[in-house]
């Protein structure tokens, strides 16, 4: 396992804030020069620590309006059913995050359709019929305050310096 150190873990903050930099620019900024960087990335990358770059979509410019998230409870909480269940939702285009929890609540889904009748449809046509969905609670997203992807570097950085 790849153990990462203060330039890795800058690394990763500077590409988190901007993943369309060059490799020459972010070199600069942490402090080293374009080839090592490059090799830091690279491994950052084998080693699962990066799992891609995106770009952060506004969805209701391109007509999403809706965003729900939907609280689902199965039948069955055995290892194949709950496997089974998310290779369903990865099969769902309107559902763009899918998480497992303990609780009462077996799972969480993010959707988002263009209007609330396609969202109705997938509802009771694929989520409410999918086998072992015992039952689904949604709740309409009114507004969002806040959606920041990634993790708070600052945190790690302050829980490391006070490590011995």
């Amino acid at each position: 396992m790849h153990r990462l150190d203060d330039i890795d873990r800058l690394i990763l903050a500077e590409l988190q804030a901007d993943g369309r930099m060059t490799n020459v620019e972010l070199a600069k900024r942490v402090g080293i020069s374009a080839p090592p960087c490059l090799r830091r990335v690279r491994t950052l990358e084998e080693t699962g620590y990066i799992g891609g770059y995106h770009a952060d979509i506004d969805a209701r410019k391109l007509g999403f309006e809706v965003q729900v998230f939907a609280m689902v409870g199965l039948q069955s909480q055995a290892e194949a059913d709950l496997s089974a269940f998310e290779m369903r939702c990865l099969r769902w285009p309107l559902v763009r995050e899918c998480h497992m929890l303990n609780g009462e609540v077996d799972f969480i889904l993010k959707c988002v359709a263009p209007d609330l009748s396609t969202f109705q449809s997938f509802l009771t046509e694929e989520l409410t019929s999918a086998e072992n969905v015992a039952s689904v609670k949604t709740s309409l997203v009114i507004r969002g305050a806040k959606d920041q992807p990634g993790v708070p570097f600052e945190v790690l950085e302050e829980r490391l310096s006070k490590q011995p």
